[in-house]
């Protein structure tokens, strides 16, 4: 299959997956997987980081306005050292507590967890464990609050919970969805408080991995045009995806994605049972 056409895919699946709970990291190895793409950069560091590069621009785009009020509000928290009964200078602070976890445990142990756990059969069995947490979360949380209720040591709580999904097949949005539900939050403030302490995080993460461009570890480079292909894509699929969740969470239940989670994991288990598997 043509390079561009595999930048496509990919740049979708991650757009989509970055913020549907069913795991991006796990479908970014599954789907080469499933099509036999054997190109070195599909699965190369540097085409990841465009690919995140793609769904940070995403969430920046879909969440300005937010953002616009956040930044000065946390810079003004800092100056007055109060936050003076405004409800974006709490936000904008627990966002930077829900972020440390993932400061802290994300730059020594994501490569190790990824290494761990990228084989297909192990990225099967976390999306049925990401199925099962999902599943409780959803059936057990009471969603009676927003997401200014939280305290600071539940969105530390969350930041923690976050750290889980450095495991393939676990889903960053899944997981923090599923610690704001049991936490109480209802299903769109989860999201949503899911969606902006990703931005952080998604951002460091990938300044952190962009690195390796200057030490030679991202592996190869392809033309700018499979580059462009894969952040557009990611970008808008990932803006879409955003805007789906939201308006999906705020009618209907996760157990959609519950479905797919399990069904995406019986997949593999056919395919590594067959002969092509085999």
């Amino acid at each position: 299959m043509d390079l561009s056409i595999q930048a496509l895919i990919m740049g979708l699946v991650q757009g989509l997956t970055e913020f549907i709970p069913v795991s991006s990291s796990g479908h970014l190895v599954l789907v080469p997987w499933l099509f036999g793409w054997k190109d070195p950069f599909i699965d190369s560091v540097a085409f990841t980081v465009v690919l995140h590069m793609g769904t940070l621009v995403a969430l920046l785009a879909f969440f300005r306005r937010d953002w616009v009020k956040l930044i000065p509000a946390g810079l003004a928290t800092i100056r007055d050292r109060s936050f003076k009964g405004d409800p974006n200078r709490k936000m904008a602070f627990l966002l930077v507590v829900a972020t440390i976890p993932a400061v802290l445990v994300g730059p020594i142990f994501e490569s190790k967890l990824e290494d761990l756990v990228r084989e297909p059969a192990r990225i099967a069995v976390m999306l049925c464990v990401g199925a099962a947490i999902l599943w409780l979360a959803d059936r057990w949380g009471s969603k009676q609050r927003d997401e200014t209720s939280l305290t600071f040591l539940e969105s530390l709580g969350i930041g923690v919970a976050q750290v889980i999904a450095l495991v393939p097949g676990i889903s960053r949005s899944g997981i923090s969805i599923s610690a704001g539900l049991w936490m109480g939050l209802n299903r769109e403030a989860a999201a949503r408080f899911s969606f902006l302490m990703a931005t952080p995080v998604i951002g460091g993460a990938g300044i952190w991995e962009a690195r390796k461009f200057f030490t030679h570890e991202a592996g190869p480079s392809p033309e700018m045009n499979v580059v462009l292909i894969g952040f557009v894509a990611s970008l808008i699929s990932g803006f879409l995806a955003i805007r789906f969740m939201l308006a999906f969470l705020k009618r209907q239940p996760l157990t959609a994605f519950v479905v797919y989670r399990i069904a995406a994991a019986a997949l593999v288990f056919i395919v590594l049972l067959s002969p092509h598997g085999a």
